[in-house]
């Protein structure tokens, strides 16, 4: 428990606040300009003082610091890009939701909210440094939900086609290694990059690193601080040019070099497993009512805040949506959800109701359809029939799409930004 909570803190403490060029301390440096905001010395001493920490014992695994340096500046130029788009779009994360974000964090790791500060600050973290991380966090978690509803189409079609040549239950690990080419890449740079992710195969083969240290060491994915890793996929969530190879690895067997939209890659078959025997074809599903009030201003949150009140106060929840509720749909029903599963009504919501108790009633919460509370009446395991299996295969599908769109999206964002790596920073700025 402690080490998910650790890891989690440190992923979001090595995020990064955006900071107005004229407002930086003239005591402290800057280690990158990115567009019109900085990011300062501190913020990467910060970040890069995380990573050890949650490295432990084992920094050998690192790569040499100005590698290392530059891996987690990369990020934080990554995060401040993301941030500054969500800003420029008119995402906004209220006090009320980040509140909410940190007691669900709390839940998850069997804490109370002040049990949770406590534990940051026994571990180095200061508790705005915790808010302001995830407030970012959450702003380009809806960005990118915002992204995924205007580019990413999943037809019936491709559905029926993923069922039909689906490995059925069967899940694999995977991790990569990629050598990032520059878009438009010369023959020289595409050389340089091939020389480079087929010197690190020869280490592999030659078994004088494993592949997560590799991946540490010399990969210029996001993930490379993890090891490569890209976690549990299903076949329908594997990029197509690799889909085909994964059934063919046995798990530690090593694929490539491939060259791809990125760059050149190396892909490990991690492990494998059969996803129906871990969960007997069964997924949990919630039953809850829910009063909707439409609007994002603060008329709509004294709204919600009143109705929230007469909820605490007695009155009962199913009678309130039907007397005051903006959803049509449900308010006849005194706000009446029926059975859905956890991602039905989007994350976010999901996310509140799982973290309620039967009869339980949230705090309010903001959506894009406006502001929310939800009660929660029951829950249950069910099996996993046709129809949620289409729903898991669009799912899946929706996912493999996005993660390309995205990557592309901020492959994109980047090549297009002023991005000023100041000496101070001690990254090594080429490959």
């Amino acid at each position: 428990m402690k080490n998910l909570l650790l890891s989690l803190a440190f992923a979001l403490a090595a995020t990064v606040a955006p900071a107005a060029a004229q407002e930086v301390q003239p005591l402290d440096g800057i280690a990158a300009v990115v567009d019109e905001d900085v990011i300062l010395q501190s913020e990467l001493e910060r970040a890069v003082r995380n990573i050890k920490l949650q490295y432990g014992d084992r920094l050998d695994q690192l790569p040499p610091e100005p590698v290392l340096r530059r891996q987690v500046l990369e990020r934080l130029i990554l995060v401040q890009l993301q941030t500054a788009r969500a800003r420029s779009t008119g995402v906004r994360v209220a006090d009320e939701e980040l509140d909410g974000a940190v007691a669900a964090i709390a839940r998850q790791n069997n804490m109370t909210p002040a049990q949770l500060r406590q534990q940051l600050a026994s571990d180095g973290i200061s508790f705005g440094e915790f808010r302001s991380s995830l407030r970012d966090e959450l702003a380009i978690q809806r960005l990118r939900q915002r992204f995924a509803q205007s580019m990413i189409v999943v037809t019936e079609g491709e559905v029926d086609a993923a069922l039909a040549h689906s490995g059925g239950a069967t899940q694999y690990r995977l991790a990569n290694i990629l050598v990032a080419l520059p878009s438009g890449a010369t023959p020289e740079q595409i050389a340089v990059g091939q020389e480079k992710i087929e010197g690190v195969h020869a280490l592999l083969e030659r078994g004088e690193m494993d592949f997560a240290a590799a991946a540490v060491r010399y990969s210029d994915a996001p993930n490379a601080l993890e090891g490569g890793d890209l976690g549990w996929r299903s076949l329908d969530e594997i990029p197509t040019a690799f889909a085909s190879i994964v059934g063919t690895l046995q798990p530690g067997q090593v694929f490539g070099p491939a060259r791809g939209p990125s760059g050149f890659q190396l892909l490990q078959l991690v492990d494998v497993r059969d996803a129906a025997a871990d969960s007997g074809q069964m997924v949990t599903q919630y039953q809850a009512r829910h009063i909707l009030v439409r609007g994002d201003d603060a008329a709509a949150r004294a709204r919600i805040d009143e109705l929230r009140a007469r909820v605490a106060g007695g009155s009962d929840f199913a009678a309130v949506a039907r007397e005051s509720a903006d959803d049509t749909v449900t308010r006849d029903a005194g706000g009446d959800l029926g059975w859905f599963a956890h991602d039905d009504f989007g994350p976010q919501f999901g996310d509140q109701v799982a973290g309620l108790q039967d009869g339980e009633v949230s705090a309010p919460f903001r959506s894009q359809a406006g502001w929310h509370i939800v009660q929660r009446t029951g829950s249950r395991q069910a099996s996993v029939d046709d129809e949620n299996r289409r729903n898991q295969a669009r799912e899946a599908i929706g996912q493999r799409k996005l993660e390309d769109e995205w990557n592309r999206f901020l492959r994109e964002m980047r090549g297009e930004a002023f991005v000023d790596i100041r000496p101070a920073s001690g990254a090594i700025t080429g490959g």
